[in-house]
């Protein structure tokens, strides 16, 4: 709010001159008043107020939490002057993008001047590999871009949104901005309690988002629990399969691989931001039955994904190689992260991601954990924003990598055991 807004628009039959006005205000600006706006304009000397100026944002608009990403390695730097900083807070490979997918990038320069072709040329490579037709996918800047198509092309305002307490960020925030009422069911053991979710289902039910594995949690369900969980779900119910971080446990024999189901209720999402590397690029698709994929043509934007992510993205299917040093590198550095924060006295949700979840006593250690981190150079991911607010989640990186993790992440810890027994009271001599 503006210093002294109050006062005029109190004495708005009475407006000063504009000669007493404080000398940072300028004629036509808008400024804040009490949640909404007043307009003061010295040429006029009189305040236009806006009572219903917030009636111009939704409620579930104005209510919402913005997505808060990773904090960036150069704002660590400039912020705490640290000169070697790790990031492990977003889930990106360490390994930097796919060197194929790179290479493809330079010779597409001469063609910035043309539009994109809607990532057709990637849907066509897509249904080849997949023994599809083209109109059985989607192609999108990121697979949340396609989750924000989905919300737009199929809910009607007395629809309903059904899953996990906790989801995805992205997803939580894409469907809140819809408006229609975000229901959600607990955890069970950090993973999607699909019974409960099922038991959960109402008339109002459109869409139910799964993800698997999930994020930010690493936990996977099985292929049986969801074939038990699918028979409940009615046709008329749509189902988002989110396999963003699927290449981590498609070995997996007890892994429910949604193209393997094909089911014509269900659209599968994924990604090159993770195993591909391809993060800043933005290039995810989906697969779904070809009526659900028609629909959603209609409202997607018409040339996403553009034209070097696509060129990313065909030529990173070509790179097994990159994509299997990625796989073994994190099937390591997974179990290690896993096995020396159990050594700290740690519980750690079971993952099947690049990232591992642990919880702590409450939020106050988690900042104290998440700060300390910071200061060695070390940033990982507090999960507040998730509304795991005793949580912290770090992404798999190098073996130096995880091992700096691990060594900063002990040394808050034994800092806080060290201050505890300081203040702990002495036994009487």
């Amino acid at each position: 709010m503006v210093k002294n807004c109050m006062y005029f628009f109190t004495n708005i039959q009475g407006v000063p001159p504009a000669a007493a006005l404080p000398g940072g205000w300028r004629s036509c600006r808008w400024f804040v008043f009490q949640g909404g706006l007043c307009y003061f304009c010295l040429h006029e000397d009189r305040f236009i107020t806006t009572p219903a100026a917030l009636s111009l944002v939704p409620p579930y608009i104005e209510s919402l939490q913005a997505y808060v990403p990773g904090k960036p390695i150069d704002e660590v730097r400039r912020e705490l002057g640290l000169g070697k900083v790790i990031k492990l807070a977003s889930n990106e490979n360490p390994f930097g993008p796919s060197p194929m997918a790179v290479a493809a990038l330079e010779p597409r320069f001469g063609e910035l001047h043309l539009y994109p072709n809607g990532g057709y040329d990637l849907r066509v490579r897509l249904a080849g590999l997949y023994k599809l037709s083209p109109e059985n996918v989607i192609a999108g800047s990121g697979s949340e871009a396609i989750m924000a198509t989905i919300i737009r092309t199929f809910l009607n305002d007395d629809d309903e949104v059904l899953t996990t307490e906790a989801a995805f960020i992205g997803f939580q925030v894409l469907a809140k901005s819809r408006g229609v009422p975000y229901r959600t069911v607990p955890y069970r053991e950090w993973r999607y309690d699909l019974n409960a979710i099922a038991g959960a289902i109402t008339k109002r039910t459109k869409i139910i988002y799964l993800a698997n594995p999930n994020n930010p949690t690493g936990t996977v369900f099985t292929r049986e629990e969801f074939d038990a969980f699918y028979r409940r779900v009615p046709e008329r119910v749509l189902i988002i399969m989110d396999e963003a971080y699927w290449e981590y446990a498609r070995d997996d024999a007890e892994f429910p691989d949604s193209m393997k189901y094909r089911y014509d209720n269900v659209i599968t999402l994924r990604t090159f931001s993770k195993v591909y590397g391809l993060a800043g690029l933005r290039i995810g698709y989906g697969f779904a039955h070809a009526e659900l994929i028609r629909n959603l043509l209609k409202v997607k934007l018409p040339f996403e994904p553009s034209t070097l992510a696509q060129a990313a993205g065909l030529a990173a299917l070509e790179d097994g190689g990159f994509v299997e040093r990625t796989l073994a590198n994190n099937r390591e550095g997974r179990d290690y992260l896993t096995g020396a924060l159990k050594e700290l006295g740690l519980d750690v949700a079971h993952s099947r991601a690049n990232f591992v979840m642990f919880p702590l006593r409450d939020e106050e250690e988690v900042n104290r954990v998440y700060d300390g981190m910071l200061r060695q150079g070390v940033i990982v991911r507090p999960l507040r924003g998730f509304g795991l607010p005793r949580c912290i989640r770090i992404t798999v990186g190098t073996r130096e990598e995880n091992r700096a993790a691990i060594g900063a992440l002990g040394t808050v810890l034994r800092a806080r055991h060290d201050s505890h027994a300081r203040h702990a009271p002495h036994a009487p001599q």
